[in-house]
């Protein structure tokens, strides 16, 4: 007992580690979008084929991020964190030294796998942590995610010109490597553990649906909303999403305890999640486009990969910087305070840049605001859903609210595109129309976000545990009033 006590007492070396681990994976969510064009002129392939390299990526994400979770809330969240990253190792290693689009695809399916870094750092840091500095430590790392998305945005221009593409792959595998070992030897093993088997079952069935959604919502623009393939997707995803939900909710050993995600705090978070990601990383996928629109179009600033990124470096410091304060902030406010903040400033940023895009300095303080949002909504996020749960469903919560929020980008990345492209110049370049269209698209869906964020009842898991099998769904969801 002395020795386990001993092992977790310098929480700071854990947090380090899940930190290298996070950045890996959000990097590679951002890296590989400003150099597609590049991808598809070195491997010989076409427009349609290349969109499979963030396809694949996604759709695996999306599949394993909360199955990782819930699988390290049943053996262990430090041994799914070794596989996690090891799979983001091997993935960019293969990704690296990929000679075909086939095998760089295939590569990013099973980089896809390191999705469940994010709910296993979020458990880990619940399961380790002083109680005091939990909520610091999630906002830090949540806004990781934000953070790297932008870093990736910035380097991959100078990355690619002064080295290869591939290094987009090389970077991300040593830092992988490095988090991996660390991980198996100084993050202590789970205290926390659920009992039972894991549902094969109904892991398919989420999996399933997933596939087809995500699927159908990503080629869309590619194939046409109206197609056959899209529509037969959309059907099977309406199929499948009612029957998963049926076979969890009657299983004795849910991967997804129904029961969980409809306690009124998990719901409306996650609610709040999908209109976030609609709208964040739309802009993520566009901005960079519109900087990069040459001024002949009669809008945009013709500027290069690697300018339009160092344009939006202000961003990626703005959300390292509000995911920091984001602990301190909500001590003394709250995390639904702060959620609701985040998602009003994003909703101001897209207001701004709707109506106010006509000179490049008005665009950085507009994707400051966006920062700012990203580092404090993502931090709330993550409290929020992370203390109204038992402590034994932390990654099975905390994959699905990532999760949702993924898929609501895919969704609105893909409605962005078809309103953008919907009228086009001679010259093959979208009307500005299309771009404010999208911008106030994007902003009403923040607003959206902030108002159902009001809503949001705070409430804190009891971490009574009852003997038995019906602990989880019973005890453990009782919710006891909370500040955070």
């Amino acid at each position: 007992m002395t020795a386990a006590l001993d092992r977790r007492t310098d929480y700071r070396v854990t947090f380090l580690v899940l930190c290298v681990g996070v950045a890996s994976f959000s990097l590679l969510q951002s890296m590989v979008n400003p150099v597609l064009p590049t991808i598809e002129a070195a491997l010989h392939t076409d427009q349609s084929t290349v969109t499979w390299v963030l396809t694949a990526y996604l759709v695996s994400a999306s599949v394993f991020t909360p199955i990782i979770g819930r699988v390290g809330d049943k053996v262990g969240k430090e041994r799914m964190l070794v596989v996690a990253l090891g799979a983001l190792a091997v993935g960019s290693l293969l990704a690296a030294v990929a000679g075909t689009i086939g095998v760089l695809i295939a590569a990013r399916v099973i980089q896809g796998i390191g999705g469940g870094v994010l709910p296993l750092t979020f458990g880990i840091i619940r399961d380790e942590f002083p109680r005091e500095k939990v909520a610091s430590a999630i906002g830090t790392a949540a806004a990781l995610l934000a953070v790297g998305g932008g870093v990736g945005l910035v380097i991959a221009g100078p990355l690619v010109d002064a080295l290869s593409y591939h290094w987009l792959f090389w970077i991300p595998m040593i830092m992988t490597i490095v988090a991996t070992v660390a991980a198996a030897v100084w993050v202590p093993e789970s205290p926390e553990r659920t009992p039972g088997r894991i549902n094969v079952g109904t892991a398919l069935l989420m999996s399933a649906w997933l596939v087809a959604l995500l699927i159908g919502v990503s080629q869309g623009h590619h194939w046409g909303w109206g197609s056959t393939k899209v529509v037969a997707l959309f059907v099977v995803a309406a199929v499948l999403l009612p029957t998963w939900v049926w076979a969890e909710s009657r299983s004795d050993q849910p991967l997804v305890d129904m029961q969980m995600m409809r306690i009124p705090t998990v719901w409306t978070v996650n609610l709040v999640a999908l209109l976030f990601g609609f709208a964040m990383y739309s802009t993520f996928a566009f901005l960079p486009q519109f900087l990069q629109t040459p001024e002949s179009a009669g809008y945009g600033f013709g500027v290069s990969v690697t300018e339009s990124g160092l344009l939006l470096l202000p961003q990626t410091i703005a959300s390292f910087l509000g995911g920091v304060f984001a602990g301190r902030l909500a001590a003394r406010y709250g995390s639904k305070a702060l959620l609701v903040v985040g998602a009003a400033l994003m909703a101001l940023g897209t207001f701004g840049l709707t109506f106010l895009h006509g000179a490049a300095w008005l665009i950085v303080v507009e994707s400051v605001v966006f920062g700012l949002a990203f580092g404090l909504a993502f931090a709330a996020m993550s409290n929020l859903v992370v203390d109204a749960v038992p402590q034994s469903q932390t990654g099975v919560a905390s994959g699905m609210n990532t999760n949702i929020r993924t898929v609501g980008g895919a969704i609105g990345s893909a409605v962005l595109a078809t309103v953008i492209t919907s009228s086009v110049e001679p010259s093959g370049l979208p009307v500005e129309s299309g771009y404010t269209h999208g911008f106030l698209l994007l902003a009403l869906m923040a607003t959206a976000a902030a108002v159902v964020a009001l809503f949001i009842p705070v409430v804190r898991a009891s971490t009574h545990v009852v003997p038995g099998p019906q602990a989880e769904s019973e005890a453990e969801l009782e919710p006891q009033p909370s500040r955070t």
